[in-house]
């Protein structure tokens, strides 16, 4: 089983390397590593030179944003299996493509999924926020519930049913995909209990009250556009996540 891995970047190289330090700590090694990189002036690519053997496939080039640049990257994917590690994040534990790996296997599963952890310092790992996901039952998709998208590894074959992510949305577009991916006629997914990422907080869906205001409101376009819910889906989603800043 081979398992592609896709890391978008743009002009971040310091966290950049530190995410690919994370991979090559993973021990399951059946892996095609691919970076999209949106044409960086600040080094990257004269620091991926020196990862050259654990970047299989490496494109630098202008895009349209977050999602334009990770199209590019499933485009590219050829595993069977297929996730997303932004970068600045990084994996729990060397482990994580193993146990993850092995799900697929044992558990037939279309998706595997896990808890993250936001953290405000890696070394030492000091954790903001705890988002343990919990068993999936599709009567959650309308209560807003959602897997940390960054613990998402699905097969790849799925995007043949629910395409690629929309690029219309600037913000939301990995909760549309989801949306798609949880309301599929017999989907299988599957729960690894277990903390598989640590994420660096700052995402760009938190940066400012602007973002976390047009976040709602891209979410609830996603919700309408998917017939999932609506306002009430919406706020159970947003209300759901302050248990997250409580839990260690």
């Amino acid at each position: 089983m081979r398992i592609s891995l896709i890391t978008v970047s743009y002009n971040a190289c310091e966290d950049l390397e530190q995410t690919i330090k994370s991979v090559t700590e993973q021990t399951w090694d059946n892996l095609e590593y691919i970076v999209v990189d949106g044409a960086s002036n600040d080094g990257t690519l004269e620091m991926l030179k020196k990862y050259r053997s654990h970047v299989g496939k490496l494109i630098s080039e202008p895009d349209k944003g977050i999602y334009d640049a990770l199209n590019k990257g499933l485009g590219m994917a050829e595993g069977d299996i297929v996730g997303l590690l932004h970068a600045g994040d990084r994996f729990a534990n060397p482990d994580i493509l193993n146990k993850v790996a092995e799900l697929f296997e044992t558990e037939n599963a279309d998706v595997v999924y896990g808890d993250l952890q936001y953290v405000t310092s890696f070394e030492p790992l000091k954790i903001f926020r705890n988002w343990e996901s919990g068993t999936f039952y599709p009567s959650m998709v309308r209560k807003g519930w959602m897997p940390p998208h960054p613990t998402v590894y699905f097969r790849r074959e799925l995007l043949e049913r629910v395409g690629l992510f929309d690029t219309s949305f600037k913000i939301a577009a990995d909760y549309d995909w989801l949306l798609r991916v949880m309301t599929l006629d017999g989907v299988r997914m599957v729960y690894l209990p277990e903390v598989m990422i640590h994420m660096a907080t700052g995402g760009a869906s938190n940066k400012s009250l602007g973002n976390i205001i047009r976040k709602s409101r891209e979410d609830y376009k996603a919700l309408r556009k998917n017939h999932v819910g609506g306002l009430l889906t919406l706020i159970g989603k947003n209300l759901g996540k302050l248990g997250q800043f409580f839990a260690r």
